[in-house]
């Protein structure tokens, strides 16, 4: 009976397999394409994790207001989660607010009273990943192994192509993960009455 690939490894290894390649069973087994994918997989991941906001690798967190303010521009500095890949929003009251983010620090202006919430992508285990994102992330290695193991330019661009193609159904796959929300047209009325 086939396995799922929830493991980085078994992911890396049916990435391999895409191109023709030998599996993989472990990062350091001392083959070529292992070689290749402990250099790069971490990244892959990450990337693929962060080109969408994927409702599975989505999490919020309330954030800690540090002590030291910022030199300029911002009253206050907040911590942002440490597992966070990317900000998406930062919310007081269910109200998104203006921010910039300082290495892994917030910058805004906000009272002490106030509760910041931050919706961010993390770094999600691949034993959470919907197969439909699995899918896409082993054809984006496949097209990195195609051009650095078996050297063939025409099988990666293909590997990528299908990786596009993946991430494009994955995309539509999980849009349909949350409510569709409706549009306030109620300011734009506004504005043109005015």
């Amino acid at each position: 009976m086939p396995t799922v690939a929830n493991t980085p490894i078994k992911v890396c290894s049916r990435a391999s397999v895409l191109i023709g390649g030998d599996e993989i069973q472990s990062f350091t087994d001392g083959t070529a394409e292992s070689l290749v994918v402990d250099a790069i997989y971490e990244d892959v991941a990450r990337a693929a994790l962060t080109n969408t906001r994927w409702r599975f690798a989505t999490n919020q967190a309330e954030l800690n207001r540090l002590a030291t303010a910022p030199t300029g521009r911002w009253d206050a500095a907040y911590q942002l989660p440490s597992d966070s890949l990317l900000i998406h929003v930062i919310t007081i009251n269910d109200e998104p607010i203006k921010y910039d983010t300082y290495g892994d620090k917030a910058y805004c202006d906000a009272v002490s009273t106030d509760v910041l919430v931050a919706d961010y992508s993390h770094r999600a285990d691949e034993a959470d990943w919907p197969s439909y994102f699995t899918i896409a992330v082993e054809h984006m290695l496949a097209g990195a192994l195609a051009i650095s193991v078996a050297r063939d330019a025409s099988l990666s661009q293909m590997m990528e192509q299908k990786a596009q193609f993946y991430f494009s159904q994955a995309r539509r796959l999980e849009s349909q993960q949350q409510t569709t929300r409706k549009l306030n047209t109620s300011r734009f009325i506004a504005q043109r009455r005015s």
